[in-house]
């Protein structure tokens, strides 16, 4: 079984200008990392021509389905009946996308297949981590 779920989704970037342009994004989730999801935007799609990955918790992903949460670097908030926001805030500025609801639901459903909630501990391997650490300080 594969330890890691990859979801292409088609996120909507909110600009001021009216028109909304489409850009291609993966949602992904892995069980070496069960508390965090990251939302991965091709080189294409970012003003600096490289890949950016955003990580943060699965927890305030499902939370950003019902109502607003968030206070960090990523907020996440329900936008209409079928559409959710992700901002983004960076030293550059704040990046707003909205993604399908029911994709960001998938995404997530397939991750508690993988790794229910609450269950988050047993995928980690404490003694790796902190043998990488303790090497990483010498």
């Amino acid at each position: 079984m594969s330890t890691v779920i990859e979801q292409a989704v088609e996120a909507r970037l909110v600009a001021s200008a009216p028109r909304m342009e489409v850009v291609p994004a993966v949602l992904r989730y892995d069980c070496d990392d069960p508390y965090a999801v990251r939302m991965v935007f091709p080189a294409p799609a970012t003003l600096e021509g490289v890949e950016v990955a955003w990580e943060f918790s699965r927890e305030l992903l499902a939370a950003g389905l019902d109502a607003p949460s968030g206070t960090g670097d990523v907020r996440v908030r329900p936008f209409g009946h079928d559409r959710t926001g992700v901002e983004f805030h960076a030293v550059e500025g704040v990046a707003m996308v909205h993604v399908r609801t029911t994709d960001v639901r998938r995404f997530l459903r397939r991750s508690r297949q993988l790794v229910p909630l609450g269950c988050e501990y047993l995928f980690l391997d404490l003694d790796h981590d902190l043998a990488e650490l303790l090497r990483d300080a010498y």
